[in-house]
């Protein structure tokens, strides 16, 4: 990951039910957790492999630093690592008729 640390929040908040006038409420209702068994980047974030902050003053000026660096490592890495392009799957089927 190449920029800076992230943002610190993933708690789950889906599944809420609507009250009464329509409205929904919104409470963290879970987060995940890593290989370890510990629950994971809530409160902490992720920090970066290679860190890069975003200057407004180039951001302004039609430049992207993190995007850049992270083309040049990517470059680095298609000499070694390459690609390979997989197939395109079937689209997936989202609903069925009835029989």
């Amino acid at each position: 990951m190449i920029g800076t640390r992230t943002w610190c929040g993933l708690a789950d908040t889906c599944d809420t039910s609507p009250i009464m006038d329509g409205c929904r409420l919104v409470a963290p209702r879970g987060g995940f957790f890593d290989t370890e068994g510990e629950w994971a980047v809530e409160a902490t974030g992720i920090a970066p492999d290679i860190e890069v902050s975003q200057d407004p003053k180039m951001v302004i000026n039609g430049k992207d630093p993190q995007l850049e660096r992270a083309v040049q490592e990517a470059l680095k890495l298609l000499p070694t690592q390459g690609i390979q392009l997989k197939k395109e799957p079937p689209p997936p089927n989202r609903y069925r008729r009835p029989a």
